[in-house]
Order: C-alpha cells, then structure tokens, then sequence
C-alpha cells in the first residue's frame, strides 16, 4: 500500500504567508520561499506565490501559500492562504507587538465553547501564536526594532464558499473558514480532526445550555432523528465512525441523555461492541455477525437463511423479508446497552434507513 503524504495545516500556512509578507515589508525583497518554526521546534519551508506591495501608501505587504494538505481529504487544500501586514506604530501599553486580524474568507466565531471568543475572528490560540513567532523572525531578519507594531490580516479569499462544505455553521463559526492546527501538520484521514471536531461541537452544545445530544453516523441518520426530536443545531454532533471516543466525550461532558442516528451496519457494530466503526478498522465479517446473532437467539434456520450473506445490509435485508423485525429490535437493543455501558448515561438508539426514515428505537424505558 501507498504510504499517505503529510501535509501542512492553515494556521503553517498563514504563519509562513505572514513571516514571507513581513519580510517583504521590512525588507523590500521578495522571496520565493520561507522557513518557519514549527511547535515541535522544527522548522520547514514554504513556496510562495508572487508576492507585492498592496498599498504604498500606508506601506502594507502581502504574501501567498498555496495549502498543501498531502493525502488529506480536505476542503482546503489548494486554497489560497493570505498574509497582510502593516505597521501600526508603537507596541501599545501592554506590549503587544502584534495585531492578528481575519480578512475575508476567514469566519467570526459567533457561539461560546470554542477556542476562541465570541466576537474574534476563527484564529486558533497555537495558529496565532505560530503567525507571531513567524513574524517575530522576519522582524529580527530585517533588523526591525522590537517595538515595532504590525497588524497582519489573515485571509482565504475562497474561505466563505469552502465554508459551505464544512460543519463550520454549527460550531458558530459564520462568514468563512477557521484557521486551525495544533502541530502544523496534517496527517492524512486524520483521526485528530475528526476527534477535535466532535469535541468542540459538544463544547458548544455544553455552552448552549443543553442537556441532550444527537450523535449520528451521517448526515442521513442525524436529519432524520433531527426532525424527529426538533432540537437545536447545536445538539447535532456529527460522530462519524468514532463512536467509542464520541460516548466518552460525551461522559465527560455531563450529558443526561445520548440520541444515537445510525443506519444498520454502524448500528449492528455498535451492538458487537466495535469501537472504531469505519471498515478499515471495524470490518465487519459475516461470519462474526451471524455468531453476534446466534448469542441474540437467532433461530438455527434463520441463520441458514443469512448463511452467504456479502455484507451487513443484505444480512439487513434477508432478516426483513423472514420477518425477522424482532431480531432487527434486539440488534438496537445490544448498542444501546454498549453505547451506555461505555458512557454511563442513557441513550436512546435510532435505526434509519437509506430514506430518512427512523425504522426502530430502542430506549430504557420503550422499544419499538
């Protein structure tokens, strides 16, 4: 198999974009490329895009990185990631040297429970800090005094309508994207992503105020169980295949109840207790769902009948046109009592199918 490439995460990029549009200011030369400190005290360098000066005037520069996000399924690779910096004069009183701002395609955080403050532009704490040290460089580089102030704007001019295939609006996050990263690495499919994502959606629930959360597999599971309990969009926290990792999140931030949307396969995973319910890390084997089946008491010749089935949704299917809902029932029943022995707290499961349909609900108190 083909070894996945590393990437470099927006806030890299803004840094380097930063430092390279800083040196130009400071300087006067354009560069091709530009080094930049990385937290874990590497360092690596960057290509630019050609660079100018955007008003003489007022003596502001400005760089370009194109993202790179290696193997990374991300929205955000090939994006143009900007850096405009100016000087604003003297460090003010309480010494800071520098001003981070979002231009446009960078979103505004507009809920509490992220990172940063309602109100501020969706610039993470260590993307900030790696744009100051970036630029603090560029300033020692060009022999700037210290004292100098500079505002640097960071913007991703395709930001707002890459926003648009993000989960961005839920978190509170309007007008654009987040600049993020806590390593300046991306690693490819990245678990640390998708975790981080699913952890800040439950701050925000947290911050709203709410009690309950949905956690669902999909975009179809969730819209259904969605329209069915009528909560607000800051419920929604969409898991994906880390259901394990989403019940002890979940623990951890006190929750009362868990609505779990899935669609069968996930569900029935759920129920053989797979932590990890992607398929490259929980594949499941027919042979150990029709032994998962037998301990729920699945008759000798329904199993016949599922004997040769390919994969979980035609085990699904066969057990519907035997007849078997009863089975389908206990199925849900087993990931509820895993979904709360892992959380502790109750969870009511819903099983969806392919039409947005809720086909069964498992509950402490009612299974239907």
């Amino acid at each position: 198999m083909k070894k996945l490439r590393s990437g470099y995460t927006t806030g890299a990029c803004a840094a380097a974009a930063a430092k390279a549009a800083a040196l130009l200011l400071v300087t006067g030369v354009t560069r091709d490329k530009v080094e930049i400190p990385f937290p874990d005290g590497s360092r690596v360098k960057f290509d630019l895009v050609p660079v100018d000066i955007e008003d003489v005037e007022m003596a502001a520069s400005r760089a370009c990185v194109i993202k790179d996000a290696g193997d990374d399924p991300d929205v955000t690779n090939g994006a143009r990631i900007e850096a405009t910096v100016c000087f604003c004069g003297k460090s003010n009183a309480g010494g800071e040297q520098f001003s981070i701002l979002g231009g446009k395609g960078v979103g505004k955080v507009t809920k509490p429970g992220l990172a940063v403050s309602v109100g501020q532009p969706a610039i993470n704490p260590m993307p900030q800090k790696m744009i100051r040290a970036a630029v603090a460089e560029a300033l020692a580089e060009g022999g700037k005094e210290p004292d100098s102030c500079l505002e640097i704007t960071i913007s991703i001019p395709e930001g707002e309508a890459l926003a648009e295939k993000t989960l961005n609006h839920r978190l509170g996050v309007v007008g654009g994207l987040s600049v993020l990263g806590t390593t300046g690495i991306v690693r490819p499919v990245s678990a640390d992503a998708w975790t981080a994502t699913i952890a800040t959606s439950m701050d925000v629930a947290k911050e709203a105020g709410l009690k309950e959360i949905i956690l669902s597999t999909g975009r179809t599971s969730e819209r259904a169980v969605e329209e069915y309990l009528g909560f607000p969009e800051e419920a929604l926290v969409m898991m994906g295949d880390y259901l394990q990792f989403s019940l002890e999140e979940a623990a951890k931030h006190k929750f009362s109840k868990i609505h779990l949307a899935a669609m069968w396969a996930k569900v029935m995973k759920g129920g053989m207790q797979i932590p990890q319910t992607h398929v490259r890390n929980g594949a499941l084997e027919v042979k150990a769902a029709l032994k998962f089946l037998q301990g729920l008491g699945c008759s000798p010749d329904t199993l016949r009948a599922l004997d040769g089935s390919n994969t979980a949704r035609e085990i699904y299917g066969r057990l519907l046109d035997l007849g078997e809902k009863q089975m389908v029932m206990k199925v849900c029943d087993a990931a509820r009592q895993y979904g709360e022995q892992v959380s502790g707290m109750e969870v009511v499961v819903y099983l969806v199918d392919a039409s947005t349909n809720i086909v069964a609900r498992s509950s402490r108190k009612k299974q239907t």
